[in-house]
């Protein structure tokens, strides 16, 4: 099925990240000439990372110049907004460091409602070293190129296949992860951890993994691809079955069979933790 026609904004957005994305593949060819500073264990920043921020900040903003912006690298745009674009310029920035093609650009678009709240509206994940741009408009779809996008049909969790990333900043959220991998392992086909929530979002979307999880993400790693998800079929909730996912970064993605199940795991999988510690605190 051909994809349907652009709107405005998705032109606009497809555009600014194919400039983005031609400047990172330079870089990526020379990846063994950055200057890089280290923001942090596992987490580094490159002159690659901002340089694509600035370039997606300068298209977009002279096309739509009254729409907020929150990037990761140059943080939130003030003031009082009813669009924005929700941008990561390079997600998976430790594998784009170490020659690895698995990282993208993901940008989500978020619309203010009158009464306040937000919702995400669209959103486009680019993988530029294999040409793949996952993308989603709400009422519309999700697709691969021009390619409709389906979340998988698969029901058996023996035979599943599922995402992951794994915490590197607070302890408890690691002991949270080994948790639920401690729960999950014996159950599933297998669990990946390529190191790019956005490109694993955009996975569950064209059925290559049957569902993703991840504890503590930030909102520009994940708005294009809730998006993309839930055009496609699926299903997205915090790992209380709520839809804190967005404000919280624990979620839990997946299609409408595995979804629930995979959520169980999760849930236990840090209540196991809490019960831990809450023990502990008493002895």
């Amino acid at each position: 099925m051909a994809s349907p026609r652009l709107s405005p904004a998705m032109t606009v957005l497809q555009a600014a990240v194919q400039k983005a994305a031609r400047r990172l593949l330079r870089d990526f060819s020379e990846v063994e000439s950055l200057q890089v500073s280290s923001k942090g264990p596992g987490d580094f920043v490159s002159q690659a990372d901002l340089r694509a921020e600035q370039t997606l900040r300068e298209e977009l903003s002279r096309v739509r110049p009254d729409w907020a912006f929150l990037g990761e690298e140059g943080g939130q745009a003030e003031g009082d907004w009813e669009w924005r674009w929700v941008v990561d310029p390079l997600d998976g920035t430790t594998n784009f460091l170490h020659g690895i093609p698995h990282w993208a650009i993901s940008v989500g678009v978020e619309k203010r409602l009158p009464d306040g709240t937000t919702e995400l509206v669209a959103g486009c994940v680019y993988n530029p070293a294999g040409n793949e741009m996952f993308w989603a408009e709400k009422g519309l779809g999700a697709f691969l190129n021009d390619r409709r996008l389906r979340v998988s049909g698969r029901r058996e969790i023996g035979s599943a296949l599922f995402a992951t990333g794994i915490p590197f900043a607070k302890v408890q959220r690691k002991a949270e992860f080994s948790a639920i991998l401690a729960r999950l392992m014996p159950q599933v086909a297998g669990v990946r951890r390529f190191g790019s929530a956005a490109l694993d979002l955009a996975w569950v979307a064209a059925g290559r993994y049957d569902g993703f999880w991840e504890l503590g993400l930030n909102k520009w790693d994940i708005a294009a691809g809730l998006v993309i998800v839930k055009e496609a079929g699926g299903f997205v909730t915090d790992p209380a079955g709520g839809d804190t996912y967005y404000e919280t970064g624990d979620l839990v993605a997946g299609n409408g069979a595995l979804q629930p199940r995979l959520r169980e795991v999760v849930a236990e999988g840090i209540a196991a933790i809490s019960t831990a510690r809450a023990a502990a605190a008493s002895a």
